[in-house]
């Protein structure tokens, strides 16, 4: 069974940095897509920035130059990393690591950027900006 753990969240005062992470097990793939989503009440999941099994990023959303997204693939471990620096109040959200298996990276090429595109999800980790 694939679980995703996120930490790492907490709070901070604006313009401070947290790293977020989201271990990944249960599974093995040829392939995945991984991504990093927010949400805030009353609105959809906001993805933020993603990650291939070959190892190519994209990022999406407000804080495009500000996140970066890592991971680190041992064997029988995986971990998604998000550092995010200069928070912002309007960073304040959950945020969730998602996950879908895929036979090759080539098929996370311009896919897998909507939250409905992915199967697995994690509990969530919170973040609070303050200013």
């Amino acid at each position: 069974e694939v679980q995703l753990v996120e930490s790492g969240g907490g709070s901070v005062q604006a313009g401070g940095s947290l790293r977020l992470s989201c271990a990944a097990s249960g599974f093995r793939a040829l392939g995945y897509c991984m991504g990093w989503f927010r949400q805030v009440p009353g609105k959809g999941r906001e993805g933020i920035a993603y990650i291939s099994s070959d190892g190519q990023t994209r990022y999406g959303g407000s804080p495009k130059g500000r996140f970066i997204v890592s991971q680190n693939n041992a064997e029988n471990s995986l971990t998604l990393d998000l550092q995010m620096n200069n928070l912002d109040t309007e960073d304040s959200a959950m945020y969730y690591c998602a996950l879908e298996l895929v036979p090759d990276a080539k098929y996370c090429r311009g896919k897998y950027v909507r939250s409905t595109e992915y199967t697995h999800w994690g509990q969530g980790t919170r973040v609070t900006v303050s200013s």
